[in-house]
């Protein structure tokens, strides 16, 4: 038995036995329901009692369906055979913010189980973009998207309509074959500063035909859609929340005052397809480093070699360092991890990849001085050629680096302290390839790529999980990788001296294995 179903009249809470078509009250039922349940039920007996409507009385059906209600088969639900298309669901935007900061909220839906847990993602707007251009989802463990928060600011910019292009990438480290990249193309209405709601809220609903409008924490969502055309708006009120929707335009006020908390739409995700790649790397890692055993004034004796999405520059610690590149202070004598390298940052500062090459941030504790300036924390800076990285700002001389390349797929960094003579670092970008023909890091165009103490070095770069390097006499790529029990390479170009170790500091082992024998044997003698 159900409830009263009349629409009309919603608090009626009479048992109504199925096949009727008034409750005890009179109130007509749906005749949806009557139809559904004649579909699945078996014919009724005729009945000596009067028919109220050319159907049985209450007690004949009830003792028609207590005697076949084990014959009785419901019929299930058909499965939902629609899929859901990847898309990324904008939010929290308002209009009438114009020449103010606003943050979108952006949140991925329909996504593929394949994909990476961390998706990259690449924004490029005429807009200003607060935070940089490049982000990352994260998925949580109940398997959907943790949400991003997109920041910009119109102030100083023409009204109109701007384009915010969005690239998101799913890279596996060991799987490039996985590799999936998706697409879109926002579009962020900048009215003008005398504009009405009624005009920038009427634009912005004759430029995106499906709206989905949402009020949560007793906000208030009125929408007035005057004049012609067809608009698909989806209105959703939650949590004591008020929703409004007029369609009806013609009652002669004039001017309509709309009222709006947010506006909320779905970009549907765009997926381009990638080429096939080639068989995976002999020896997969995203971080080594080229030894030379004999390092000249040309060389430097380690050449750490990295391969990510984002680099965190940071303290030099043997057990659970917090960073990616590891730095320490370095003297005449060799470096020292005790002394000034303790006024670098656990995490002091990022280099990622961007639209326009690489740019950093500086997040740590003491600061970074570039070209002499403090950018200030947290603010992104492109990186230059020849720029020269200090750290800190308070005191000077514990770390200074220079950009010695600028490659679009590479950044290289060299040393100008005392540790010039040990080591330099070669950050390179996942799966990014230079382009064909280019055989060394000066190149082959007018401006140019790499300073004289970068171009001494190989032209490398990371694809299917390993680091690979290009001939400069004919130009074709060999991957890098240990050779027997040796770890010794001989590539062309490197030199006979240099072997490939697929770990960033092979220097950290050797020490590490040096104080657990000294502990061991101190541990032995006061035994």
């Amino acid at each position: 038995m159900n409830r009263c179903r009349n629409p009309a009249h919603p608090h009626c809470t009479v048992w109504v036995t199925p096949g009727e078509v008034r409750c005890a009250h009179g109130h007509a039922q749906p005749e949806a329901a009557a139809g559904a349940y004649q579909a699945h039920a078996a014919p009724l007996p005729p009945s000596a009692n009067p028919v109220v409507d050319g159907l049985p009385a209450s007690f004949d059906t009830i003792s028609a369906v207590r005697t076949r209600r084990d014959t009785v088969v419901p019929t299930p639900a058909p499965e939902s055979t629609s899929l859901q298309r990847p898309q990324l669901h904008i939010s929290g935007f308002d209009p009438r913010a114009a020449g103010g900061r606003q943050a979108l909220r952006l949140e991925l839906r329909g996504m593929p189980m394949d994909c990476a847990p961390d998706v990259r993602m690449l924004v490029h707007s005429a807009l200003r973009l607060h935070g940089g251009e490049s982000y990352c989802f994260q998925r949580t463990s109940r398997g959907d998207w943790r949400p991003l928060f997109l920041e910009f600011s119109s102030r100083g910019l023409e009204h109109g309509q701007y384009r915010i292009e969005i690239e998101l990438h799913s890279r596996h480290a060991h799987a490039p074959d996985a590799s999936r990249t998706w697409t879109c193309s926002p579009v962020i209405l900048v009215p003008r500063q005398d504009a009405s709601l009624g005009e920038i809220h009427q634009t912005f609903l004759a430029t995106h035909k499906n709206v989905r409008v949402t009020a949560d924490d007793a906000g208030i969502a009125r929408v007035n859609a005057p004049g012609g055309g067809r608009i698909d708006i989806d209105v959703v009120a939650r949590n004591a929340s008020i929703a409004h929707l007029n369609l009806d335009g013609g009652n002669g006020t004039g001017k309509i005052d709309m009222g709006m908390t947010t506006i909320a739409w779905d970009e549907d995700l765009i997926e381009i397809d990638l080429p096939a790649q080639p068989a995976a790397h002999p020896c997969l890692t995203d971080s080594a480093c080229l030894v030379h055993a004999e390092a000249d004034s040309a060389t430097q004796r380690h050449v750490r070699l990295f391969a990510l999405d984002e680099f965190m520059l940071g303290r030099f610690e043997l057990d659970a360092p917090d960073a990616d590149v590891l730095l320490a202070h370095h003297r005449e004598t060799g470096m020292d991890i005790g002394g000034l390298t303790r006024r670098l940052s656990g995490r002091h500062a990022i280099i990622r990849r961007s639209r326009a090459g690489f740019e950093i941030e500086d997040v740590s504790r003491y600061g970074l001085l570039l070209d002499g300036v403090w950018p200030g924390k947290h603010m992104p800076v492109q990186l230059r050629l020849g720029m020269r990285i200090e750290m800190t700002a308070s005191i000077k001389g514990i770390v200074t680096l220079e950009v010695t390349a600028l490659l679009a797929h590479a950044v290289v960094l060299h040393r100008l302290d005392a540790g010039a003579r040990a080591e330099c670092f070669y950050l390179m970008a996942p799966d990014a390839v230079p382009p064909a023909g280019q055989a060394a890091l000066n190149g082959a165009g007018a401006q140019p790529m790499a300073l004289p103490r970068a171009a001494a070095l190989p032209l490398l770069f990371h694809r299917n999980g390993g680091f690979w390097q290009r001939d400069r006499a004919n130009g074709r790529d060999a991957p890098l990788a240990i050779s027997g029990t040796l770890d010794r390479v001989q590539q062309p170009g490197i030199g006979m001296a240099a072997r490939f170790v697929p770990t960033a500091y092979p220097e950290a082992r050797a020490d590490r294995r040096s104080v657990d024998r000294r502990s061991l044997i101190a541990a032995a003698l006061s035994a």
